[in-house]
């Protein structure tokens, strides 16, 4: 069992930043990957970005290259998101989620995804 807990979210203007944290308690040895997916009202779950735990490898969605970074830091369980230039289509709940599988190919596909916190809001105003 892995659990996990963010933070960090807020009301943000266009242009902003913002850090999002996600902590992890319980069995963490066990995942292979990290990833941060957001949801917006009426809209599915989308992948955002994904680091991998041993070598910390990173991957991220298209829409939020060279604005967001994700790194994590294994002493303290914990990873993070850094949000930077923010839009306001960047407004979602967004959520952290551990896996368990070791399968690279499906980091970006939230049904592989084992273990998920209760998200956090980020809100940003134009």
């Amino acid at each position: 069992q892995v659990e996990l807990v963010e933070s960090g979210g807020g009301l943000v203007q266009a242009g902003g930043s913002l850090r999002l944290s996600c902590a992890a308690s319980g069995r963490t040895f066990s995942t292979y990957a990290m990833g941060w997916f957001r949801q917006a009202p009426g809209k599915e779950r989308e992948f955002v970005a994904a680091i991998r735990r041993r070598d910390g490898i990173t991957y991220y969605a298209d829409s939020v290259k060279g604005r967001f970074t994700i790194s994590r830091d294994n002493a303290k369980n914990t990873v993070y998101l850094q949000v930077n230039s923010l839009k306001p289509e960047d407004t979602a709940v967004y959520y952290c989620a551990a896996k368990l599988a070791p399968t690279a190919l499906t980091v970006v596909a939230a049904r592989t995804y084992d273990y998920w916190g209760q998200g956090t809001q980020v809100t940003v105003s134009s």
